[in-house]
């Protein structure tokens, strides 16, 4: 879900399409790409026939050795070699369709041991779909390399028949090529008119063979990604878990900051004011003056430590945000930035406490960097709902730049928004604005 909303929010910022001076139907019989689909569909053929041949045998021999305990382990390598097969062609796939196919999900084996990988893999449901894609691809295979190689050498031979035609005559015996004949009838394309329409009849077919073989890989992309790939299920059980580490260290983190923060800073002053009351307590029958003004100093690390003890609980969860919501905390907030923000809130309700609290802590985090990094003179915090997502976009009119790199503020934040299926789309343009937009789910008390 947050891999389709990601690429659907930053569809809206990419308008990086290059310009072509030459038409797309004539450069295509040219391009890279054609000739990347046309490789993938005319080795499609020999890679299907091995892929059918092992498949097939392999069950065949399986299935009729169940009736002992030798049809099992067949059965197993057949999944086994159907997964491996699976494998080359999702990097046939990826080198030569630009099609990114993440790995199944891996097997998981209750027992160790052979008899528990056989288990697994006879129980895995990726492995019955490489299986089945073995059986599959045969069929769409043959089909597709004899359209695929028709239209071509059909295209490209009519389209050089100026170049070659005179072959006929001198080593056939006749005009040309022949285009009809019977007992009494014969019609060769030897005139300049008929060359020239065969020329056209080529181009014709030359400029629709690139989108006919891009029509052929698209049922070749469909395959691969629903057989070779993970399942809707395995993919989501393998992004909570990644969201699941990211909470765990993400929790870690904050503890740690916690702990570095009370030790540092309110541990002690507390410290501190534990010894200075206790010499202001053994001078104060000796020398009260002095002891009225280590009391004075205390007085004041208390205050220090207050305020510090306050900026923490602020930073863990602040009292605002629980009683008023949103427009209140942000408005806190900003009215504590180094720069002018403006905060507009439009929401029906209020969303879950845990959204609430990272949509806090997302602005908080990035009306920082904006005090820090962008030089802006000004700022926008804009919130609002669309459909069943909280939507949070922070503006400013600073030097812009800003790129999420590994180990960055941004690419931080990014992960731990990704976390709770949220997604965060960076448009900062050298110069500037920056625009700085977060979508997270939104969900209810």
């Amino acid at each position: 879900m947050a891999m389709e909303y990601r690429e659907r929010y930053r569809a809206g910022y990419d308008d990086g399409t290059r310009r072509h001076r030459m038409p797309a139907a004539l450069r295509a019989p040219f391009e890279r790409r054609s000739m990347r689909e046309l490789g993938y569909v005319l080795l499609g053929l020999p890679i299907g026939i091995v892929l059918f041949v092992f498949a097939v045998t392999m069950v065949s021999l399986g299935a009729g050795l169940l009736v002992t305990f030798l049809g099992v382990p067949v059965l197993a390598a057949a999944l086994a070699g159907c997964r491996g097969f699976g494998a080359l062609e999702r990097a046939r796939a990826r080198g030569l369709l630009g099609v990114e196919v993440a790995d199944p999900e891996p097997l998981r084996p209750r027992k160790d041991g052979l008899m528990g990988w056989m288990g697994a893999i006879l129980k895995s449901g990726a492995s019955w779909r490489h299986l089945l894609y073995a059986v599959l691809q045969f069929p769409w295979a043959v089909f597709s390399f004899c359209v695929a190689l028709a239209f071509w050498a059909y295209g490209w031979a009519m389209l050089t028949y100026p170049l070659w035609f005179w072959v006929f005559p001198m080593y056939a015996g006749q005009g040309g090529l022949q285009l009809y004949g019977d007992e009494h009838h014969r019609v060769y394309l030897d005139n300049p008119f008929e060359i020239t329409v065969t020329v056209l009849v080529g181009a014709l077919f030359t400029m629709a063979t690139p989108w006919i073989v891009r029509a052929l890989t698209t049922v070749d992309r469909l395959l691969v990604h629903g057989l070779l790939g993970p399942s809707r299920l395995g993919a989501r059980v393998v992004e909570l878990e990644s969201d699941r580490g990211m909470v765990v260290d993400t929790a870690a983190a904050d503890l740690r900051r916690i702990e570095r923060d009370l030790h540092d800073g309110a541990q002690a002053r507390l410290v501190n004011l534990a010894m200075d009351l206790g010499l202001a307590k053994e001078k104060l029958r000796e020398d009260p003056r002095a002891a009225a003004r280590m009391v004075d100093e205390a007085h004041g690390e208390v205050k220090t430590a207050l305020q510090e003890l306050r900026d923490l609980a602020r930073g863990i969860h602040p009292a605002v945000l629980t009683d008023r919501g949103l427009d209140a905390a942000l408005s806190a907030v900003a009215s504590r930035s180094a720069v002018p923000v403006r905060v507009e809130v439009d929401l029906p309700s209020r969303p879950a406490p845990a959204i609430e609290g990272i949509a806090y802590f997302t602005v908080c985090e990035l009306l920082q960097n904006i005090g820090k990094h962008s030089g802006a003179r000004s700022a926008t915090v804009d919130v609002w709902r669309a459909q069943d997502r909280l939507m949070l976009q922070v503006t400013d009119d600073g030097a812009g730049g800003a790129v999420p790199t590994p180990g960055s503020g941004l690419t931080g934040l990014a992960e731990r928004l990704d976390a709770v299926d949220g997604i965060l789309v960076v448009d900062s343009p050298p110069g500037g604005p920056t625009r700085i937009t977060a979508a997270l789910p939104w969900r209810t008390h």
